[in-house]
């Protein structure tokens, strides 16, 4: 079931080389199915449609030339944003997102390489946004995981990201403002850095 509170716009950070995987690992297929999508769509794909089930907006960065990816997104009904600056890394990637929808009540943020993340757990964490929450995390077992949430106030601080560290700055320096919020959910764990670890998440 969709959030539907307040205007929660999920960001997709799909602008990553994935120098460590190879060519074009956001479309590498998974091997098996994950909370609804098939085995054998691409990673990045399934995290987009896992996103599109918990939220009513979604926009998805990608880097300037990487057509495919772009195509296979927009497919999921995420609007997608070609960020110039992705290259300088996460941080960029993520400022020209939230440029993208700064009326925004706030925002969350998922990695496109994390591809089992269920929509409830998404769900939940734009749910602690809109009860007032000034930035959500799910947490597994004690460990925080993805997707990080933003309220309203912290748009103008994103959008000023810079280099390749995403948001940590801004989470390390406002941790007393961080609700966890508990899920049995290992996914919030689990990234593809390379081919093994689509076989290694099984």
């Amino acid at each position: 079931m969709k959030s539907a509170s307040k205007r929660i716009v999920g960001i997709l950070l799909a602008a990553g080389k994935g120098t460590r995987f190879g060519n074009a690992k956001l479309l590498a297929p998974l091997a098996e199915p994950s909370h609804g999508v098939s085995g054998g769509a691409a990673l990045g794909v399934a995290a987009a449609m896992h996103l599109m089930a918990a939220l009513n907006e979604v926009v998805a960065v990608v880097r300037p030339g990487d057509v495919l990816l772009q195509q296979a997104l927009a497919e999921t009904g995420a609007r997608t944003v070609v960020c110039e600056r992705a290259d300088e890394g996460m941080g960029a990637s993520l400022a020209c997102a939230v440029a993208e929808c700064a009326d925004a009540d706030g925002w969350l943020v998922a990695l496109a390489d994390m591809p089992w993340i269920a929509p409830a757990t998404i769900a939940a964490v734009a749910d602690a946004l809109g009860d007032g929450a000034e930035i959500a995390a799910p947490s597994y077992r004690g460990e925080r995981g993805h997707p990080v949430g933003f309220a309203r106030p912290y748009g103008a601080l994103l959008r000023e990201l810079t280099g390749d560290e995403g948001a940590r700055s801004l989470l390390a320096a406002r941790r007393w403002a961080l609700r966890l919020v508990e899920v049995d959910d290992a996914g919030v764990l689990l990234d593809v850095d390379r081919p093994e670890d689509l076989r290694k998440q099984q």
